[in-house]
């Protein structure tokens, strides 16, 4: 399913038009895959919006980073913030959240260290996704024993998910 084109795109703290919101091709991000991100959803509800569980998925994108020693460039309290804004500034209603943090243009090596962390919060309309039905099955986690990937949503996880 295509998503919806919103307009603007929190991108380091400053709404940029959906179009604006690039980086640069030697990002770290693009070489090696490093970053974190979540996938959550406000719902157009008979009392308004309402974004389903955003703090506890604002805090496993945080967990996330510790698990790789990496710090969060924004508090959980200023993210979920910055979600909101982003979804106001839309006028949405109803939508997919995608916050993502990950290594930008820096050093261009396996240490991510001295590449800056960038965030980004895009949203945007995405009707069932998953199907209509998608709301009345059961999620269940799978895991690869001994690791952290319950825990944590990164990059590197999804491509091995593949590999496996």
């Amino acid at each position: 399913m295509s998503m919806i084109k919103a307009e603007k795109i929190w991108f380091n703290g400053v709404l940029v038009n959906w179009e604006d919101a690039k980086i640069h091709v030697l990002s770290h991000v693009v070489h090696y895959g490093t970053s974190f991100f979540e996938g959550a959803r406000c719902y157009k509800t008979k009392k308004g919006s309402a974004c389903f569980r955003l703090p506890e998925h604002i805090r496993r994108l945080h967990d996330s980073m510790k698990i790789y020693r990496s710090t969060p460039p924004y508090s959980e309290k200023e993210m979920e913030k910055a979600v909101l804004e982003t979804i106001k500034a839309n006028r949405l209603e109803a939508c997919y959240i995608r916050p993502i943090i990950f290594r930008g243009y820096g050093e261009l090596g396996v240490n991510p260290a001295h590449c800056p962390l960038d965030t980004v919060i895009a949203v945007w309309g995405w009707g069932a996704y998953l199907g209509v039905d998608a709301l009345k099955r059961v999620w269940m986690s799978v895991s690869l024993p001994g690791t952290a990937s319950r825990r944590t949503q990164c990059q590197t996880w999804q491509k091995l998910g593949r590999i496996i």
